[in-house]
């Protein structure tokens, strides 16, 4: 019996050791956790349990350590410091997405705690300080405090709400997004000191207006987020259709050629038929089966098929860009890009740059021939990419060319192969292979999930 009034008695009058370690506990095993997941779930990380355990294990350090030794409100300075480098090096995610991902789970933790605090100490009859100082309290406060953060989470899950159209955004978009995030973040440190020393002395009805103030300005800031994107996604959609339209008229145009000379071809088999000609009706057919490929790869290049607005954009251009060079283009595509395993920014910089070289190798050759195919391996769990081209330098060192500065053609700065390999240092699930033989020259993008 005494064993339980000496615990009774711990856990409900002030002790400051046992919160001390409450909150190690609440920052190593609920606090950073919690947080890890509104950041991979938002930006849709793919990581590995390695980086996680990282990730926890830093960044509960680095808080226990500037709550420990860091006065206030100079440990908060700290903690987003420290959390942009965490992020940043163990995400690889660019600078704009590393802020957002620094600051935006402060403002979740934050807006819950300020919807919940005073109706919890009003509640319990109790002041801000016993909330902090007797366990008790304190552990039923983490408990709905956690609870509440852990269904969000999970429905941010379930609605499969992401950030990373961020990437996709200009300069100007980038900048409004980050004084909002500036503007939040200053709020949030205002309203720690707020929290820290009035909360007791503060009415109610003042609490409670400064808690639907801050609700109306990051609704605000959502709602603009939420107009920017859709402004953004219509405005990719439309630069799609355009390229579509594009695309029908050529598709239109070559049905309508085929269907015009149909007779004629039927007539000029025959005639091979006839004679018995076999050795000219396998040429005849040959160059039949060019302007059939033509018009089957017209129809790949399809929105419905290629289903992600800049992946679309940019193949459209690059295949107009070809064709007006006389190659011609053999394109396979058997990939849902929803479930391509990779950051698009960087895997449209990636394609970019090897269609770019390999219409500039191919345009070269006497045989201008380009074949691009787009393909899920499911049984080795990857995505691939294989762009392969004639060309005329078979003395190319492909082993060299990924150096900063080498380039085999004139008056180019040879930064393209060497940008590529600095993405696929950022990406630990990424490769490229390249290989050559007497005919093609092949670059082999691999993306295991």
């Amino acid at each position: 019996m005494e064993i339980l009034n000496n615990i009774w008695t711990a856990i409900s009058t002030p002790n400051e050791n046992l919160i001390g370690i409450l909150s190690i506990f609440f920052m190593i095993f609920i606090e950073a956790p919690l947080t890890f997941e509104i950041v991979s779930s938002l930006f849709n990380i793919n990581y590995v349990k390695k980086q996680k355990y990282l990730y926890i294990i830093i960044t509960s350090s680095v808080a226990i350590i500037n709550a420990l030794f860091i006065p206030r409100p100079f440990n908060i300075i700290f903690n987003y410091i420290f959390a942009f480098i965490i992020i940043y090096f163990i995400f690889k995610m660019n600078i704009v997405k590393t802020v957002v991902a620094s600051v935006f789970p402060s403002i979740f933790f934050m807006m819950i705690e300020k919807i919940i605090i005073n109706p919890y100490l009003n509640l319990l009859n109790i002041t801000y300080i016993d909330a902090q100082v007797i366990p008790i309290y304190r552990i039923l406060y983490a408990s709905i405090f956690y609870s509440i953060i852990y269904i969000l989470i999970l429905i941010i899950k379930y609605k499969n709400i992401t950030l990373n159209i961020i990437d996709n955004f200009n300069k100007k978009d980038k900048f409004i997004i980050l004084l909002n995030l500036v503007f939040g973040l200053f709020s949030i440190i205002v309203q720690v000191f707020l929290i820290t020393n009035y909360t007791d002395i503060l009415p109610f009805s003042f609490t409670f207006f400064n808690i639907i103030c801050l609700l109306i300005y990051f609704g605000l800031s959502l709602y603009s987020l939420i107009k920017i994107i859709k402004l953004f996604t219509t405005t990719q959609k439309l630069e799609s259709v355009e390229e579509y339209n594009k695309t029908l008229h050529i598709l239109h145009d070559s049905v309508r050629g085929f269907k015009h000379d149909f007779d004629n071809i039927v007539t000029t088999i025959g005639g091979y038929i006839k004679t018995n000609d076999m050795e000219g009706l396998s040429k005849y057919y040959s160059q039949l089966e060019e302007d059939c490929s033509k018009v089957s790869n017209l129809y790949i290049l399809n929105p419905d098929i290629i289903n992600n607005p800049g992946v679309y954009s940019l193949l459209t251009t690059k295949y107009s860009e070809a064709e007006g060079k006389g190659i011609k283009i053999n394109l396979t595509f058997l990939l849902d890009l929803n479930e391509l395993h990779m950051k698009i920014y960087d895997f449209t910089r990636i394609l970019g740059i090897l269609l770019d070289n390999a219409i500039e190798a191919t345009s070269e050759c006497d045989e201008k021939v380009l074949n691009i195919d787009f393909r899920n391996e499911a049984k080795n769990n990857r995505n691939i990419i294989l762009i392969e081209n004639t060309y005329k330098d078979k003395d190319v060192d492909i082993d060299n060319i990924f150096n900063k500065g080498i380039s085999g053609k004139e008056n180019h700065s040879g930064l393209g192969l060497w940008e590529i390999r600095q993405i696929l240092k950022k990406n630990n699930n990424i490769n490229l292979h390249t290989t050559k033989n007497d005919k093609y020259f092949s670059q082999q993008l691999e993306i295991y999930y």
